[in-house]
């Protein structure tokens, strides 16, 4: 096995919600060893310019590099509208960002109505007008700019009398315009699914889409013949921009596991 193949993936997001896509990539990929970098201490990026979110974004990425990473995963749709093209026209180094799952939403609709939630960036993003304009296909897409969730999320406050409000108006402005499904177009979303289900209703489908990006992650990795195969179990660290001891603790509750979160150089 070449020695690149045991070179870990580095992964990064503006604070945990990145964690839920690193929970599918485990699961889909057990052996590889895993970076992650939450940027709490920029977080949340939904309200930043772009100018801003590009800069954070190549730093993270020149740093995972630098820790030898021999793949990067932008586990941020916000992050990944805005900066993905230029990253990728700078490093060599393979990058698989995120995407919101218009597709699967617009093949799986019953009444051609979609709801997508995200943040404000994600959603006036270039790439995520291409995106509905080459999937939509007849159908109409409803978009719910959702701030203050990624806010309640990296407090892990996943149950607070707020998150509900907030959660209870971005979700009832959707299912007033008759969606039946409802995209979750941000990572931190998913640590709140259950919620949103339960005030969508059993009628309507609650869609993440971070199953399919670890699946694409294996398929690049092996494209490129840098896939750790060895059967053995892989490990993961940890950085922040944060305060430390915060992000640490939150980190511990939402990967259910006792991790020592590091601060980014």
């Amino acid at each position: 096995m070449d020695t690149n193949n045991v070179m870990p993936v580095g992964v990064f997001d503006s604070g945990v919600g990145g964690l839920s896509v690193l929970r599918c990539m485990r699961d889909e990929l057990p052996s590889e060893n895993f970076l992650y970098v939450a940027d709490s201490g920029y977080a949340p990026y939904g309200d930043k310019q772009a100018e801003c979110i590009e800069k954070r974004a190549f730093t993270i990425t020149e740093f995972l590099i630098g820790e030898g990473a021999k793949a990067i995963v932008v586990a941020c749709n916000t992050a990944t509208a805005v900066a993905i093209a230029k990253l990728r026209s700078v490093f060599d180094t393979p990058i698989i960002g995120m995407e919101p799952g218009v597709k699967p939403a617009i093949a799986e609709t019953q009444c051609k109505i979609v709801g997508i939630m995200a943040t404000t960036e994600t959603l006036k993003s270039e790439k995520f007008r291409l995106l509905v304009n080459r999937f939509c296909n007849g159908c109409t897409i409803v978009t719910q700019a959702c701030p203050g969730l990624v806010e309640q999320v990296e407090r892990f406050d996943l149950e607070g009398k707020k998150t509900f409000q907030l959660l209870e108006r971005y979700v009832g402005e959707l299912l007033d315009k008759g969606v039946d499904i409802i995209v979750l177009g941000c990572t931190h979303y998913p640590f709140l699914s259950g919620k949103i289900q339960e005030i969508a209703g059993n009628g309507v489908k609650v869609i993440d889409t971070g199953v399919a990006v670890a699946r694409e992650v294996r398929r690049r990795l092996e494209a490129g013949r840098i896939l750790d195969d060895r059967g053995n179990k892989g490990n993961e660290q940890f950085w922040t921009s944060g305060h430390v001891d915060n992000v640490q603790n939150i980190i511990r509750q939402l990967w259910k596991g006792d991790v020592v979160v590091k601060l980014l150089p």
